[in-house]
């Protein structure tokens, strides 16, 4: 055992995600408002981290979701396929004008004083839909797995994705794996059905299965009750405040064994100073602050959770998982998209001090 977490050394596959797939629409710099043009990434809040390991980590990763019948599903799963991650599809047909969909992301990337702009369109999100009984997770877990993740986006979608994700868990742990939950509170979505308090509920419920958390001052105050300072009036880069707050997680959780997040200074659309803070089994472990040239911030929490995990699979130092997580997340703010494009010697490099000089 170690860092508290019984780790499997081995098994079919490293690593299963559940949660819902979305397609992100990037016109660059340029406003949505007169956007001509745009790029088109694959996403999803647990597939970025589940894509990560898979193509930069070079670990065995799977995803659980909804699947639509339709050009845009067919696009998707694409991009699945292209990172190297293995499908586990509930399929929904489209019929035709109406539904279900997959879900779209509209997120142009802002530029200096200019701040970035998301907009949503979740309507008859297939995703949604999904509720308990609907995967076989028995032949999910067949082989084996060592870790199953899943996060706050997907929970709270609808009043069944939440069940289902306690019932993964449980059949998860029941199969040997360590559990991850990014709690990733997003008002907009629970506001929708019950708010702030459904929230908290809902998340206690989870978090009960959970070994590994992840989530931000905010996420732990609204999105899992625990108390804490004013959100907004700490020092974005000042940890102590996440810090105290872990007693509050543990005492509640006593189960869980990581909790981590990273920490985030915008002082530009391009320009972000840069950290990370988890303890470990009681350990703190700080990565270093850094500031980064920012080309595309969406997906740099997922980059940093990717790293951490695979850290902690691999058997790293607690100091040195959360590096390589703080340093994959760094990575993965340079390159346009949602998931990875870094190499693992890259993230080793940075993680030890490296520099951006050429490399010859």
């Amino acid at each position: 055992m170690r860092y508290g977490l019984d780790i499997r050394p081995q098994a079919a596959l490293d690593f299963v995600a559940l949660g819902a797939l979305n397609h992100r629409l990037d016109p660059g710099v340029i406003p949505f408002r007169k956007a001509t043009s745009c790029h088109i990434y694959p996403s999803g809040a647990e597939f970025n981290v589940a894509a990560n390991l898979a193509d930069c980590f070079k670990l065995k990763a799977a995803i659980v979701s909804a699947m639509v019948d339709y050009p845009i599903g067919d696009l998707i799963a694409e991009g699945v396929r292209a990172k190297g991650v293995t499908p586990f599809y509930k399929r929904f047909a489209h019929d035709g004008v109406r539904g279900p969909n997959m879900a779209t992301v509209y997120s142009d990337r802002g530029y200096g004083a200019r701040a970035p702009v998301v907009l949503y369109n979740r309507a008859n999100e297939a995703a949604a839909e999904l509720k308990p009984g609907d995967f076989d997770w028995g032949e999910v877990f067949t082989g084996g797995v060592r870790w199953f993740h899943s996060g706050g986006i997907f929970a709270a979608l609808s009043s069944t994705t939440s069940d289902l994700i306690v019932e993964a868990m449980r059949a998860a742990k029941a199969a040997g794996a360590v559990v991850s939950y990014d709690l990733n509170y997003r008002e907009k979505l629970w506001n929708i059905w019950g708010g702030h308090e459904q929230a908290v509920t809902i998340n206690r419920r989870i978090v009960e299965n959970v070994d590994v958390l992840v989530g931000n001052e905010e996420d732990l105050q609204k999105g899992l009750g625990i108390p804490g300072p004013e959100i907004g009036r700490s020092s974005a880069m000042d940890s102590s405040a996440f810090v105290a707050m872990i007693e509050g997680v543990v005492a509640r959780h006593p189960q869980i064994k990581v909790v981590a997040t990273t920490l985030r200074d915008v002082l530009s659309t391009n320009r972000h100073k840069w950290s990370a803070v988890a303890s470990i089994d009681g350990e703190i472990c700080a990565a270093p602050t850094c500031e980064l040239d920012v080309l595309d911030r969406v997906g740099g929490g997922d980059g940093f959770a990717a790293g951490l995990f695979y850290g902690l699979l691999a058997g790293e130092e607690p100091q040195e998982a959360v590096e390589l997580g703080w340093a994959h997340g760094a990575l993965l703010t340079t390159y346009p998209g949602d998931t990875t494009m870094a190499t693992l010697q890259q993230v080793r490099d940075l993680a030890r001090g490296g520099s951006a000089r050429v490399q010859r």
